[in-house]
């Protein structure tokens, strides 16, 4: 079993209330080979919520407001899941500051990418979870 964005299989939990649907990853979930997580949601955040980029060692809103309790929440819960059923392999949404794998926003709020890894990709990666983005299938 792996683990999937939530998002990319059609439930509507991106920040802005929308989501990132990709037909294959559907029919992962759907032929029981994959499950769906969200970890932002998993850490508290509401749908639709502020966006929030990584900055430094911290996630902050575009308010300003320090939300990286939140996201490290949401990445601990998403890893007890992935233990609970032997995860070996996930998918996530690249660019995000959860599940982004190589590619996330700069943290200034203004659609520059960088390289870098989110909250969530970076402690899978530590426990030994493969991570491959939407764009890799």
């Amino acid at each position: 079993m792996i683990l999937v964005s939530a998002c990319l299989v059609g439930i509507k939990c991106r920040y802005d209330g929308k989501d990132n649907a990709n037909q294959k990853i559907i029919e992962m979930v759907k032929s029981g080979f994959a499950m769906p997580v969200c970890p932002e949601q998993l850490g508290g955040l509401p749908t639709p919520r502020i966006p929030s980029e990584i900055n430094g060692a911290k996630v902050i809103d575009k308010t300003g407001k320090d939300v990286t309790s939140n996201f490290r929440k949401g990445a601990k819960e998403t890893l007890k899941i992935a233990k609970m059923i032997d995860c070996k392999k996930a998918i996530l949404k690249q660019n995000s500051p959860s599940c982004g794998a190589g590619k996330i926003y700069d943290g200034t709020h203004n659609g520059k990418i960088i390289d870098g890894d989110g909250i969530t990709t970076k402690l899978l990666k530590q426990n030994g979870i493969n991570i491959i983005t939407e764009e890799d299938l």
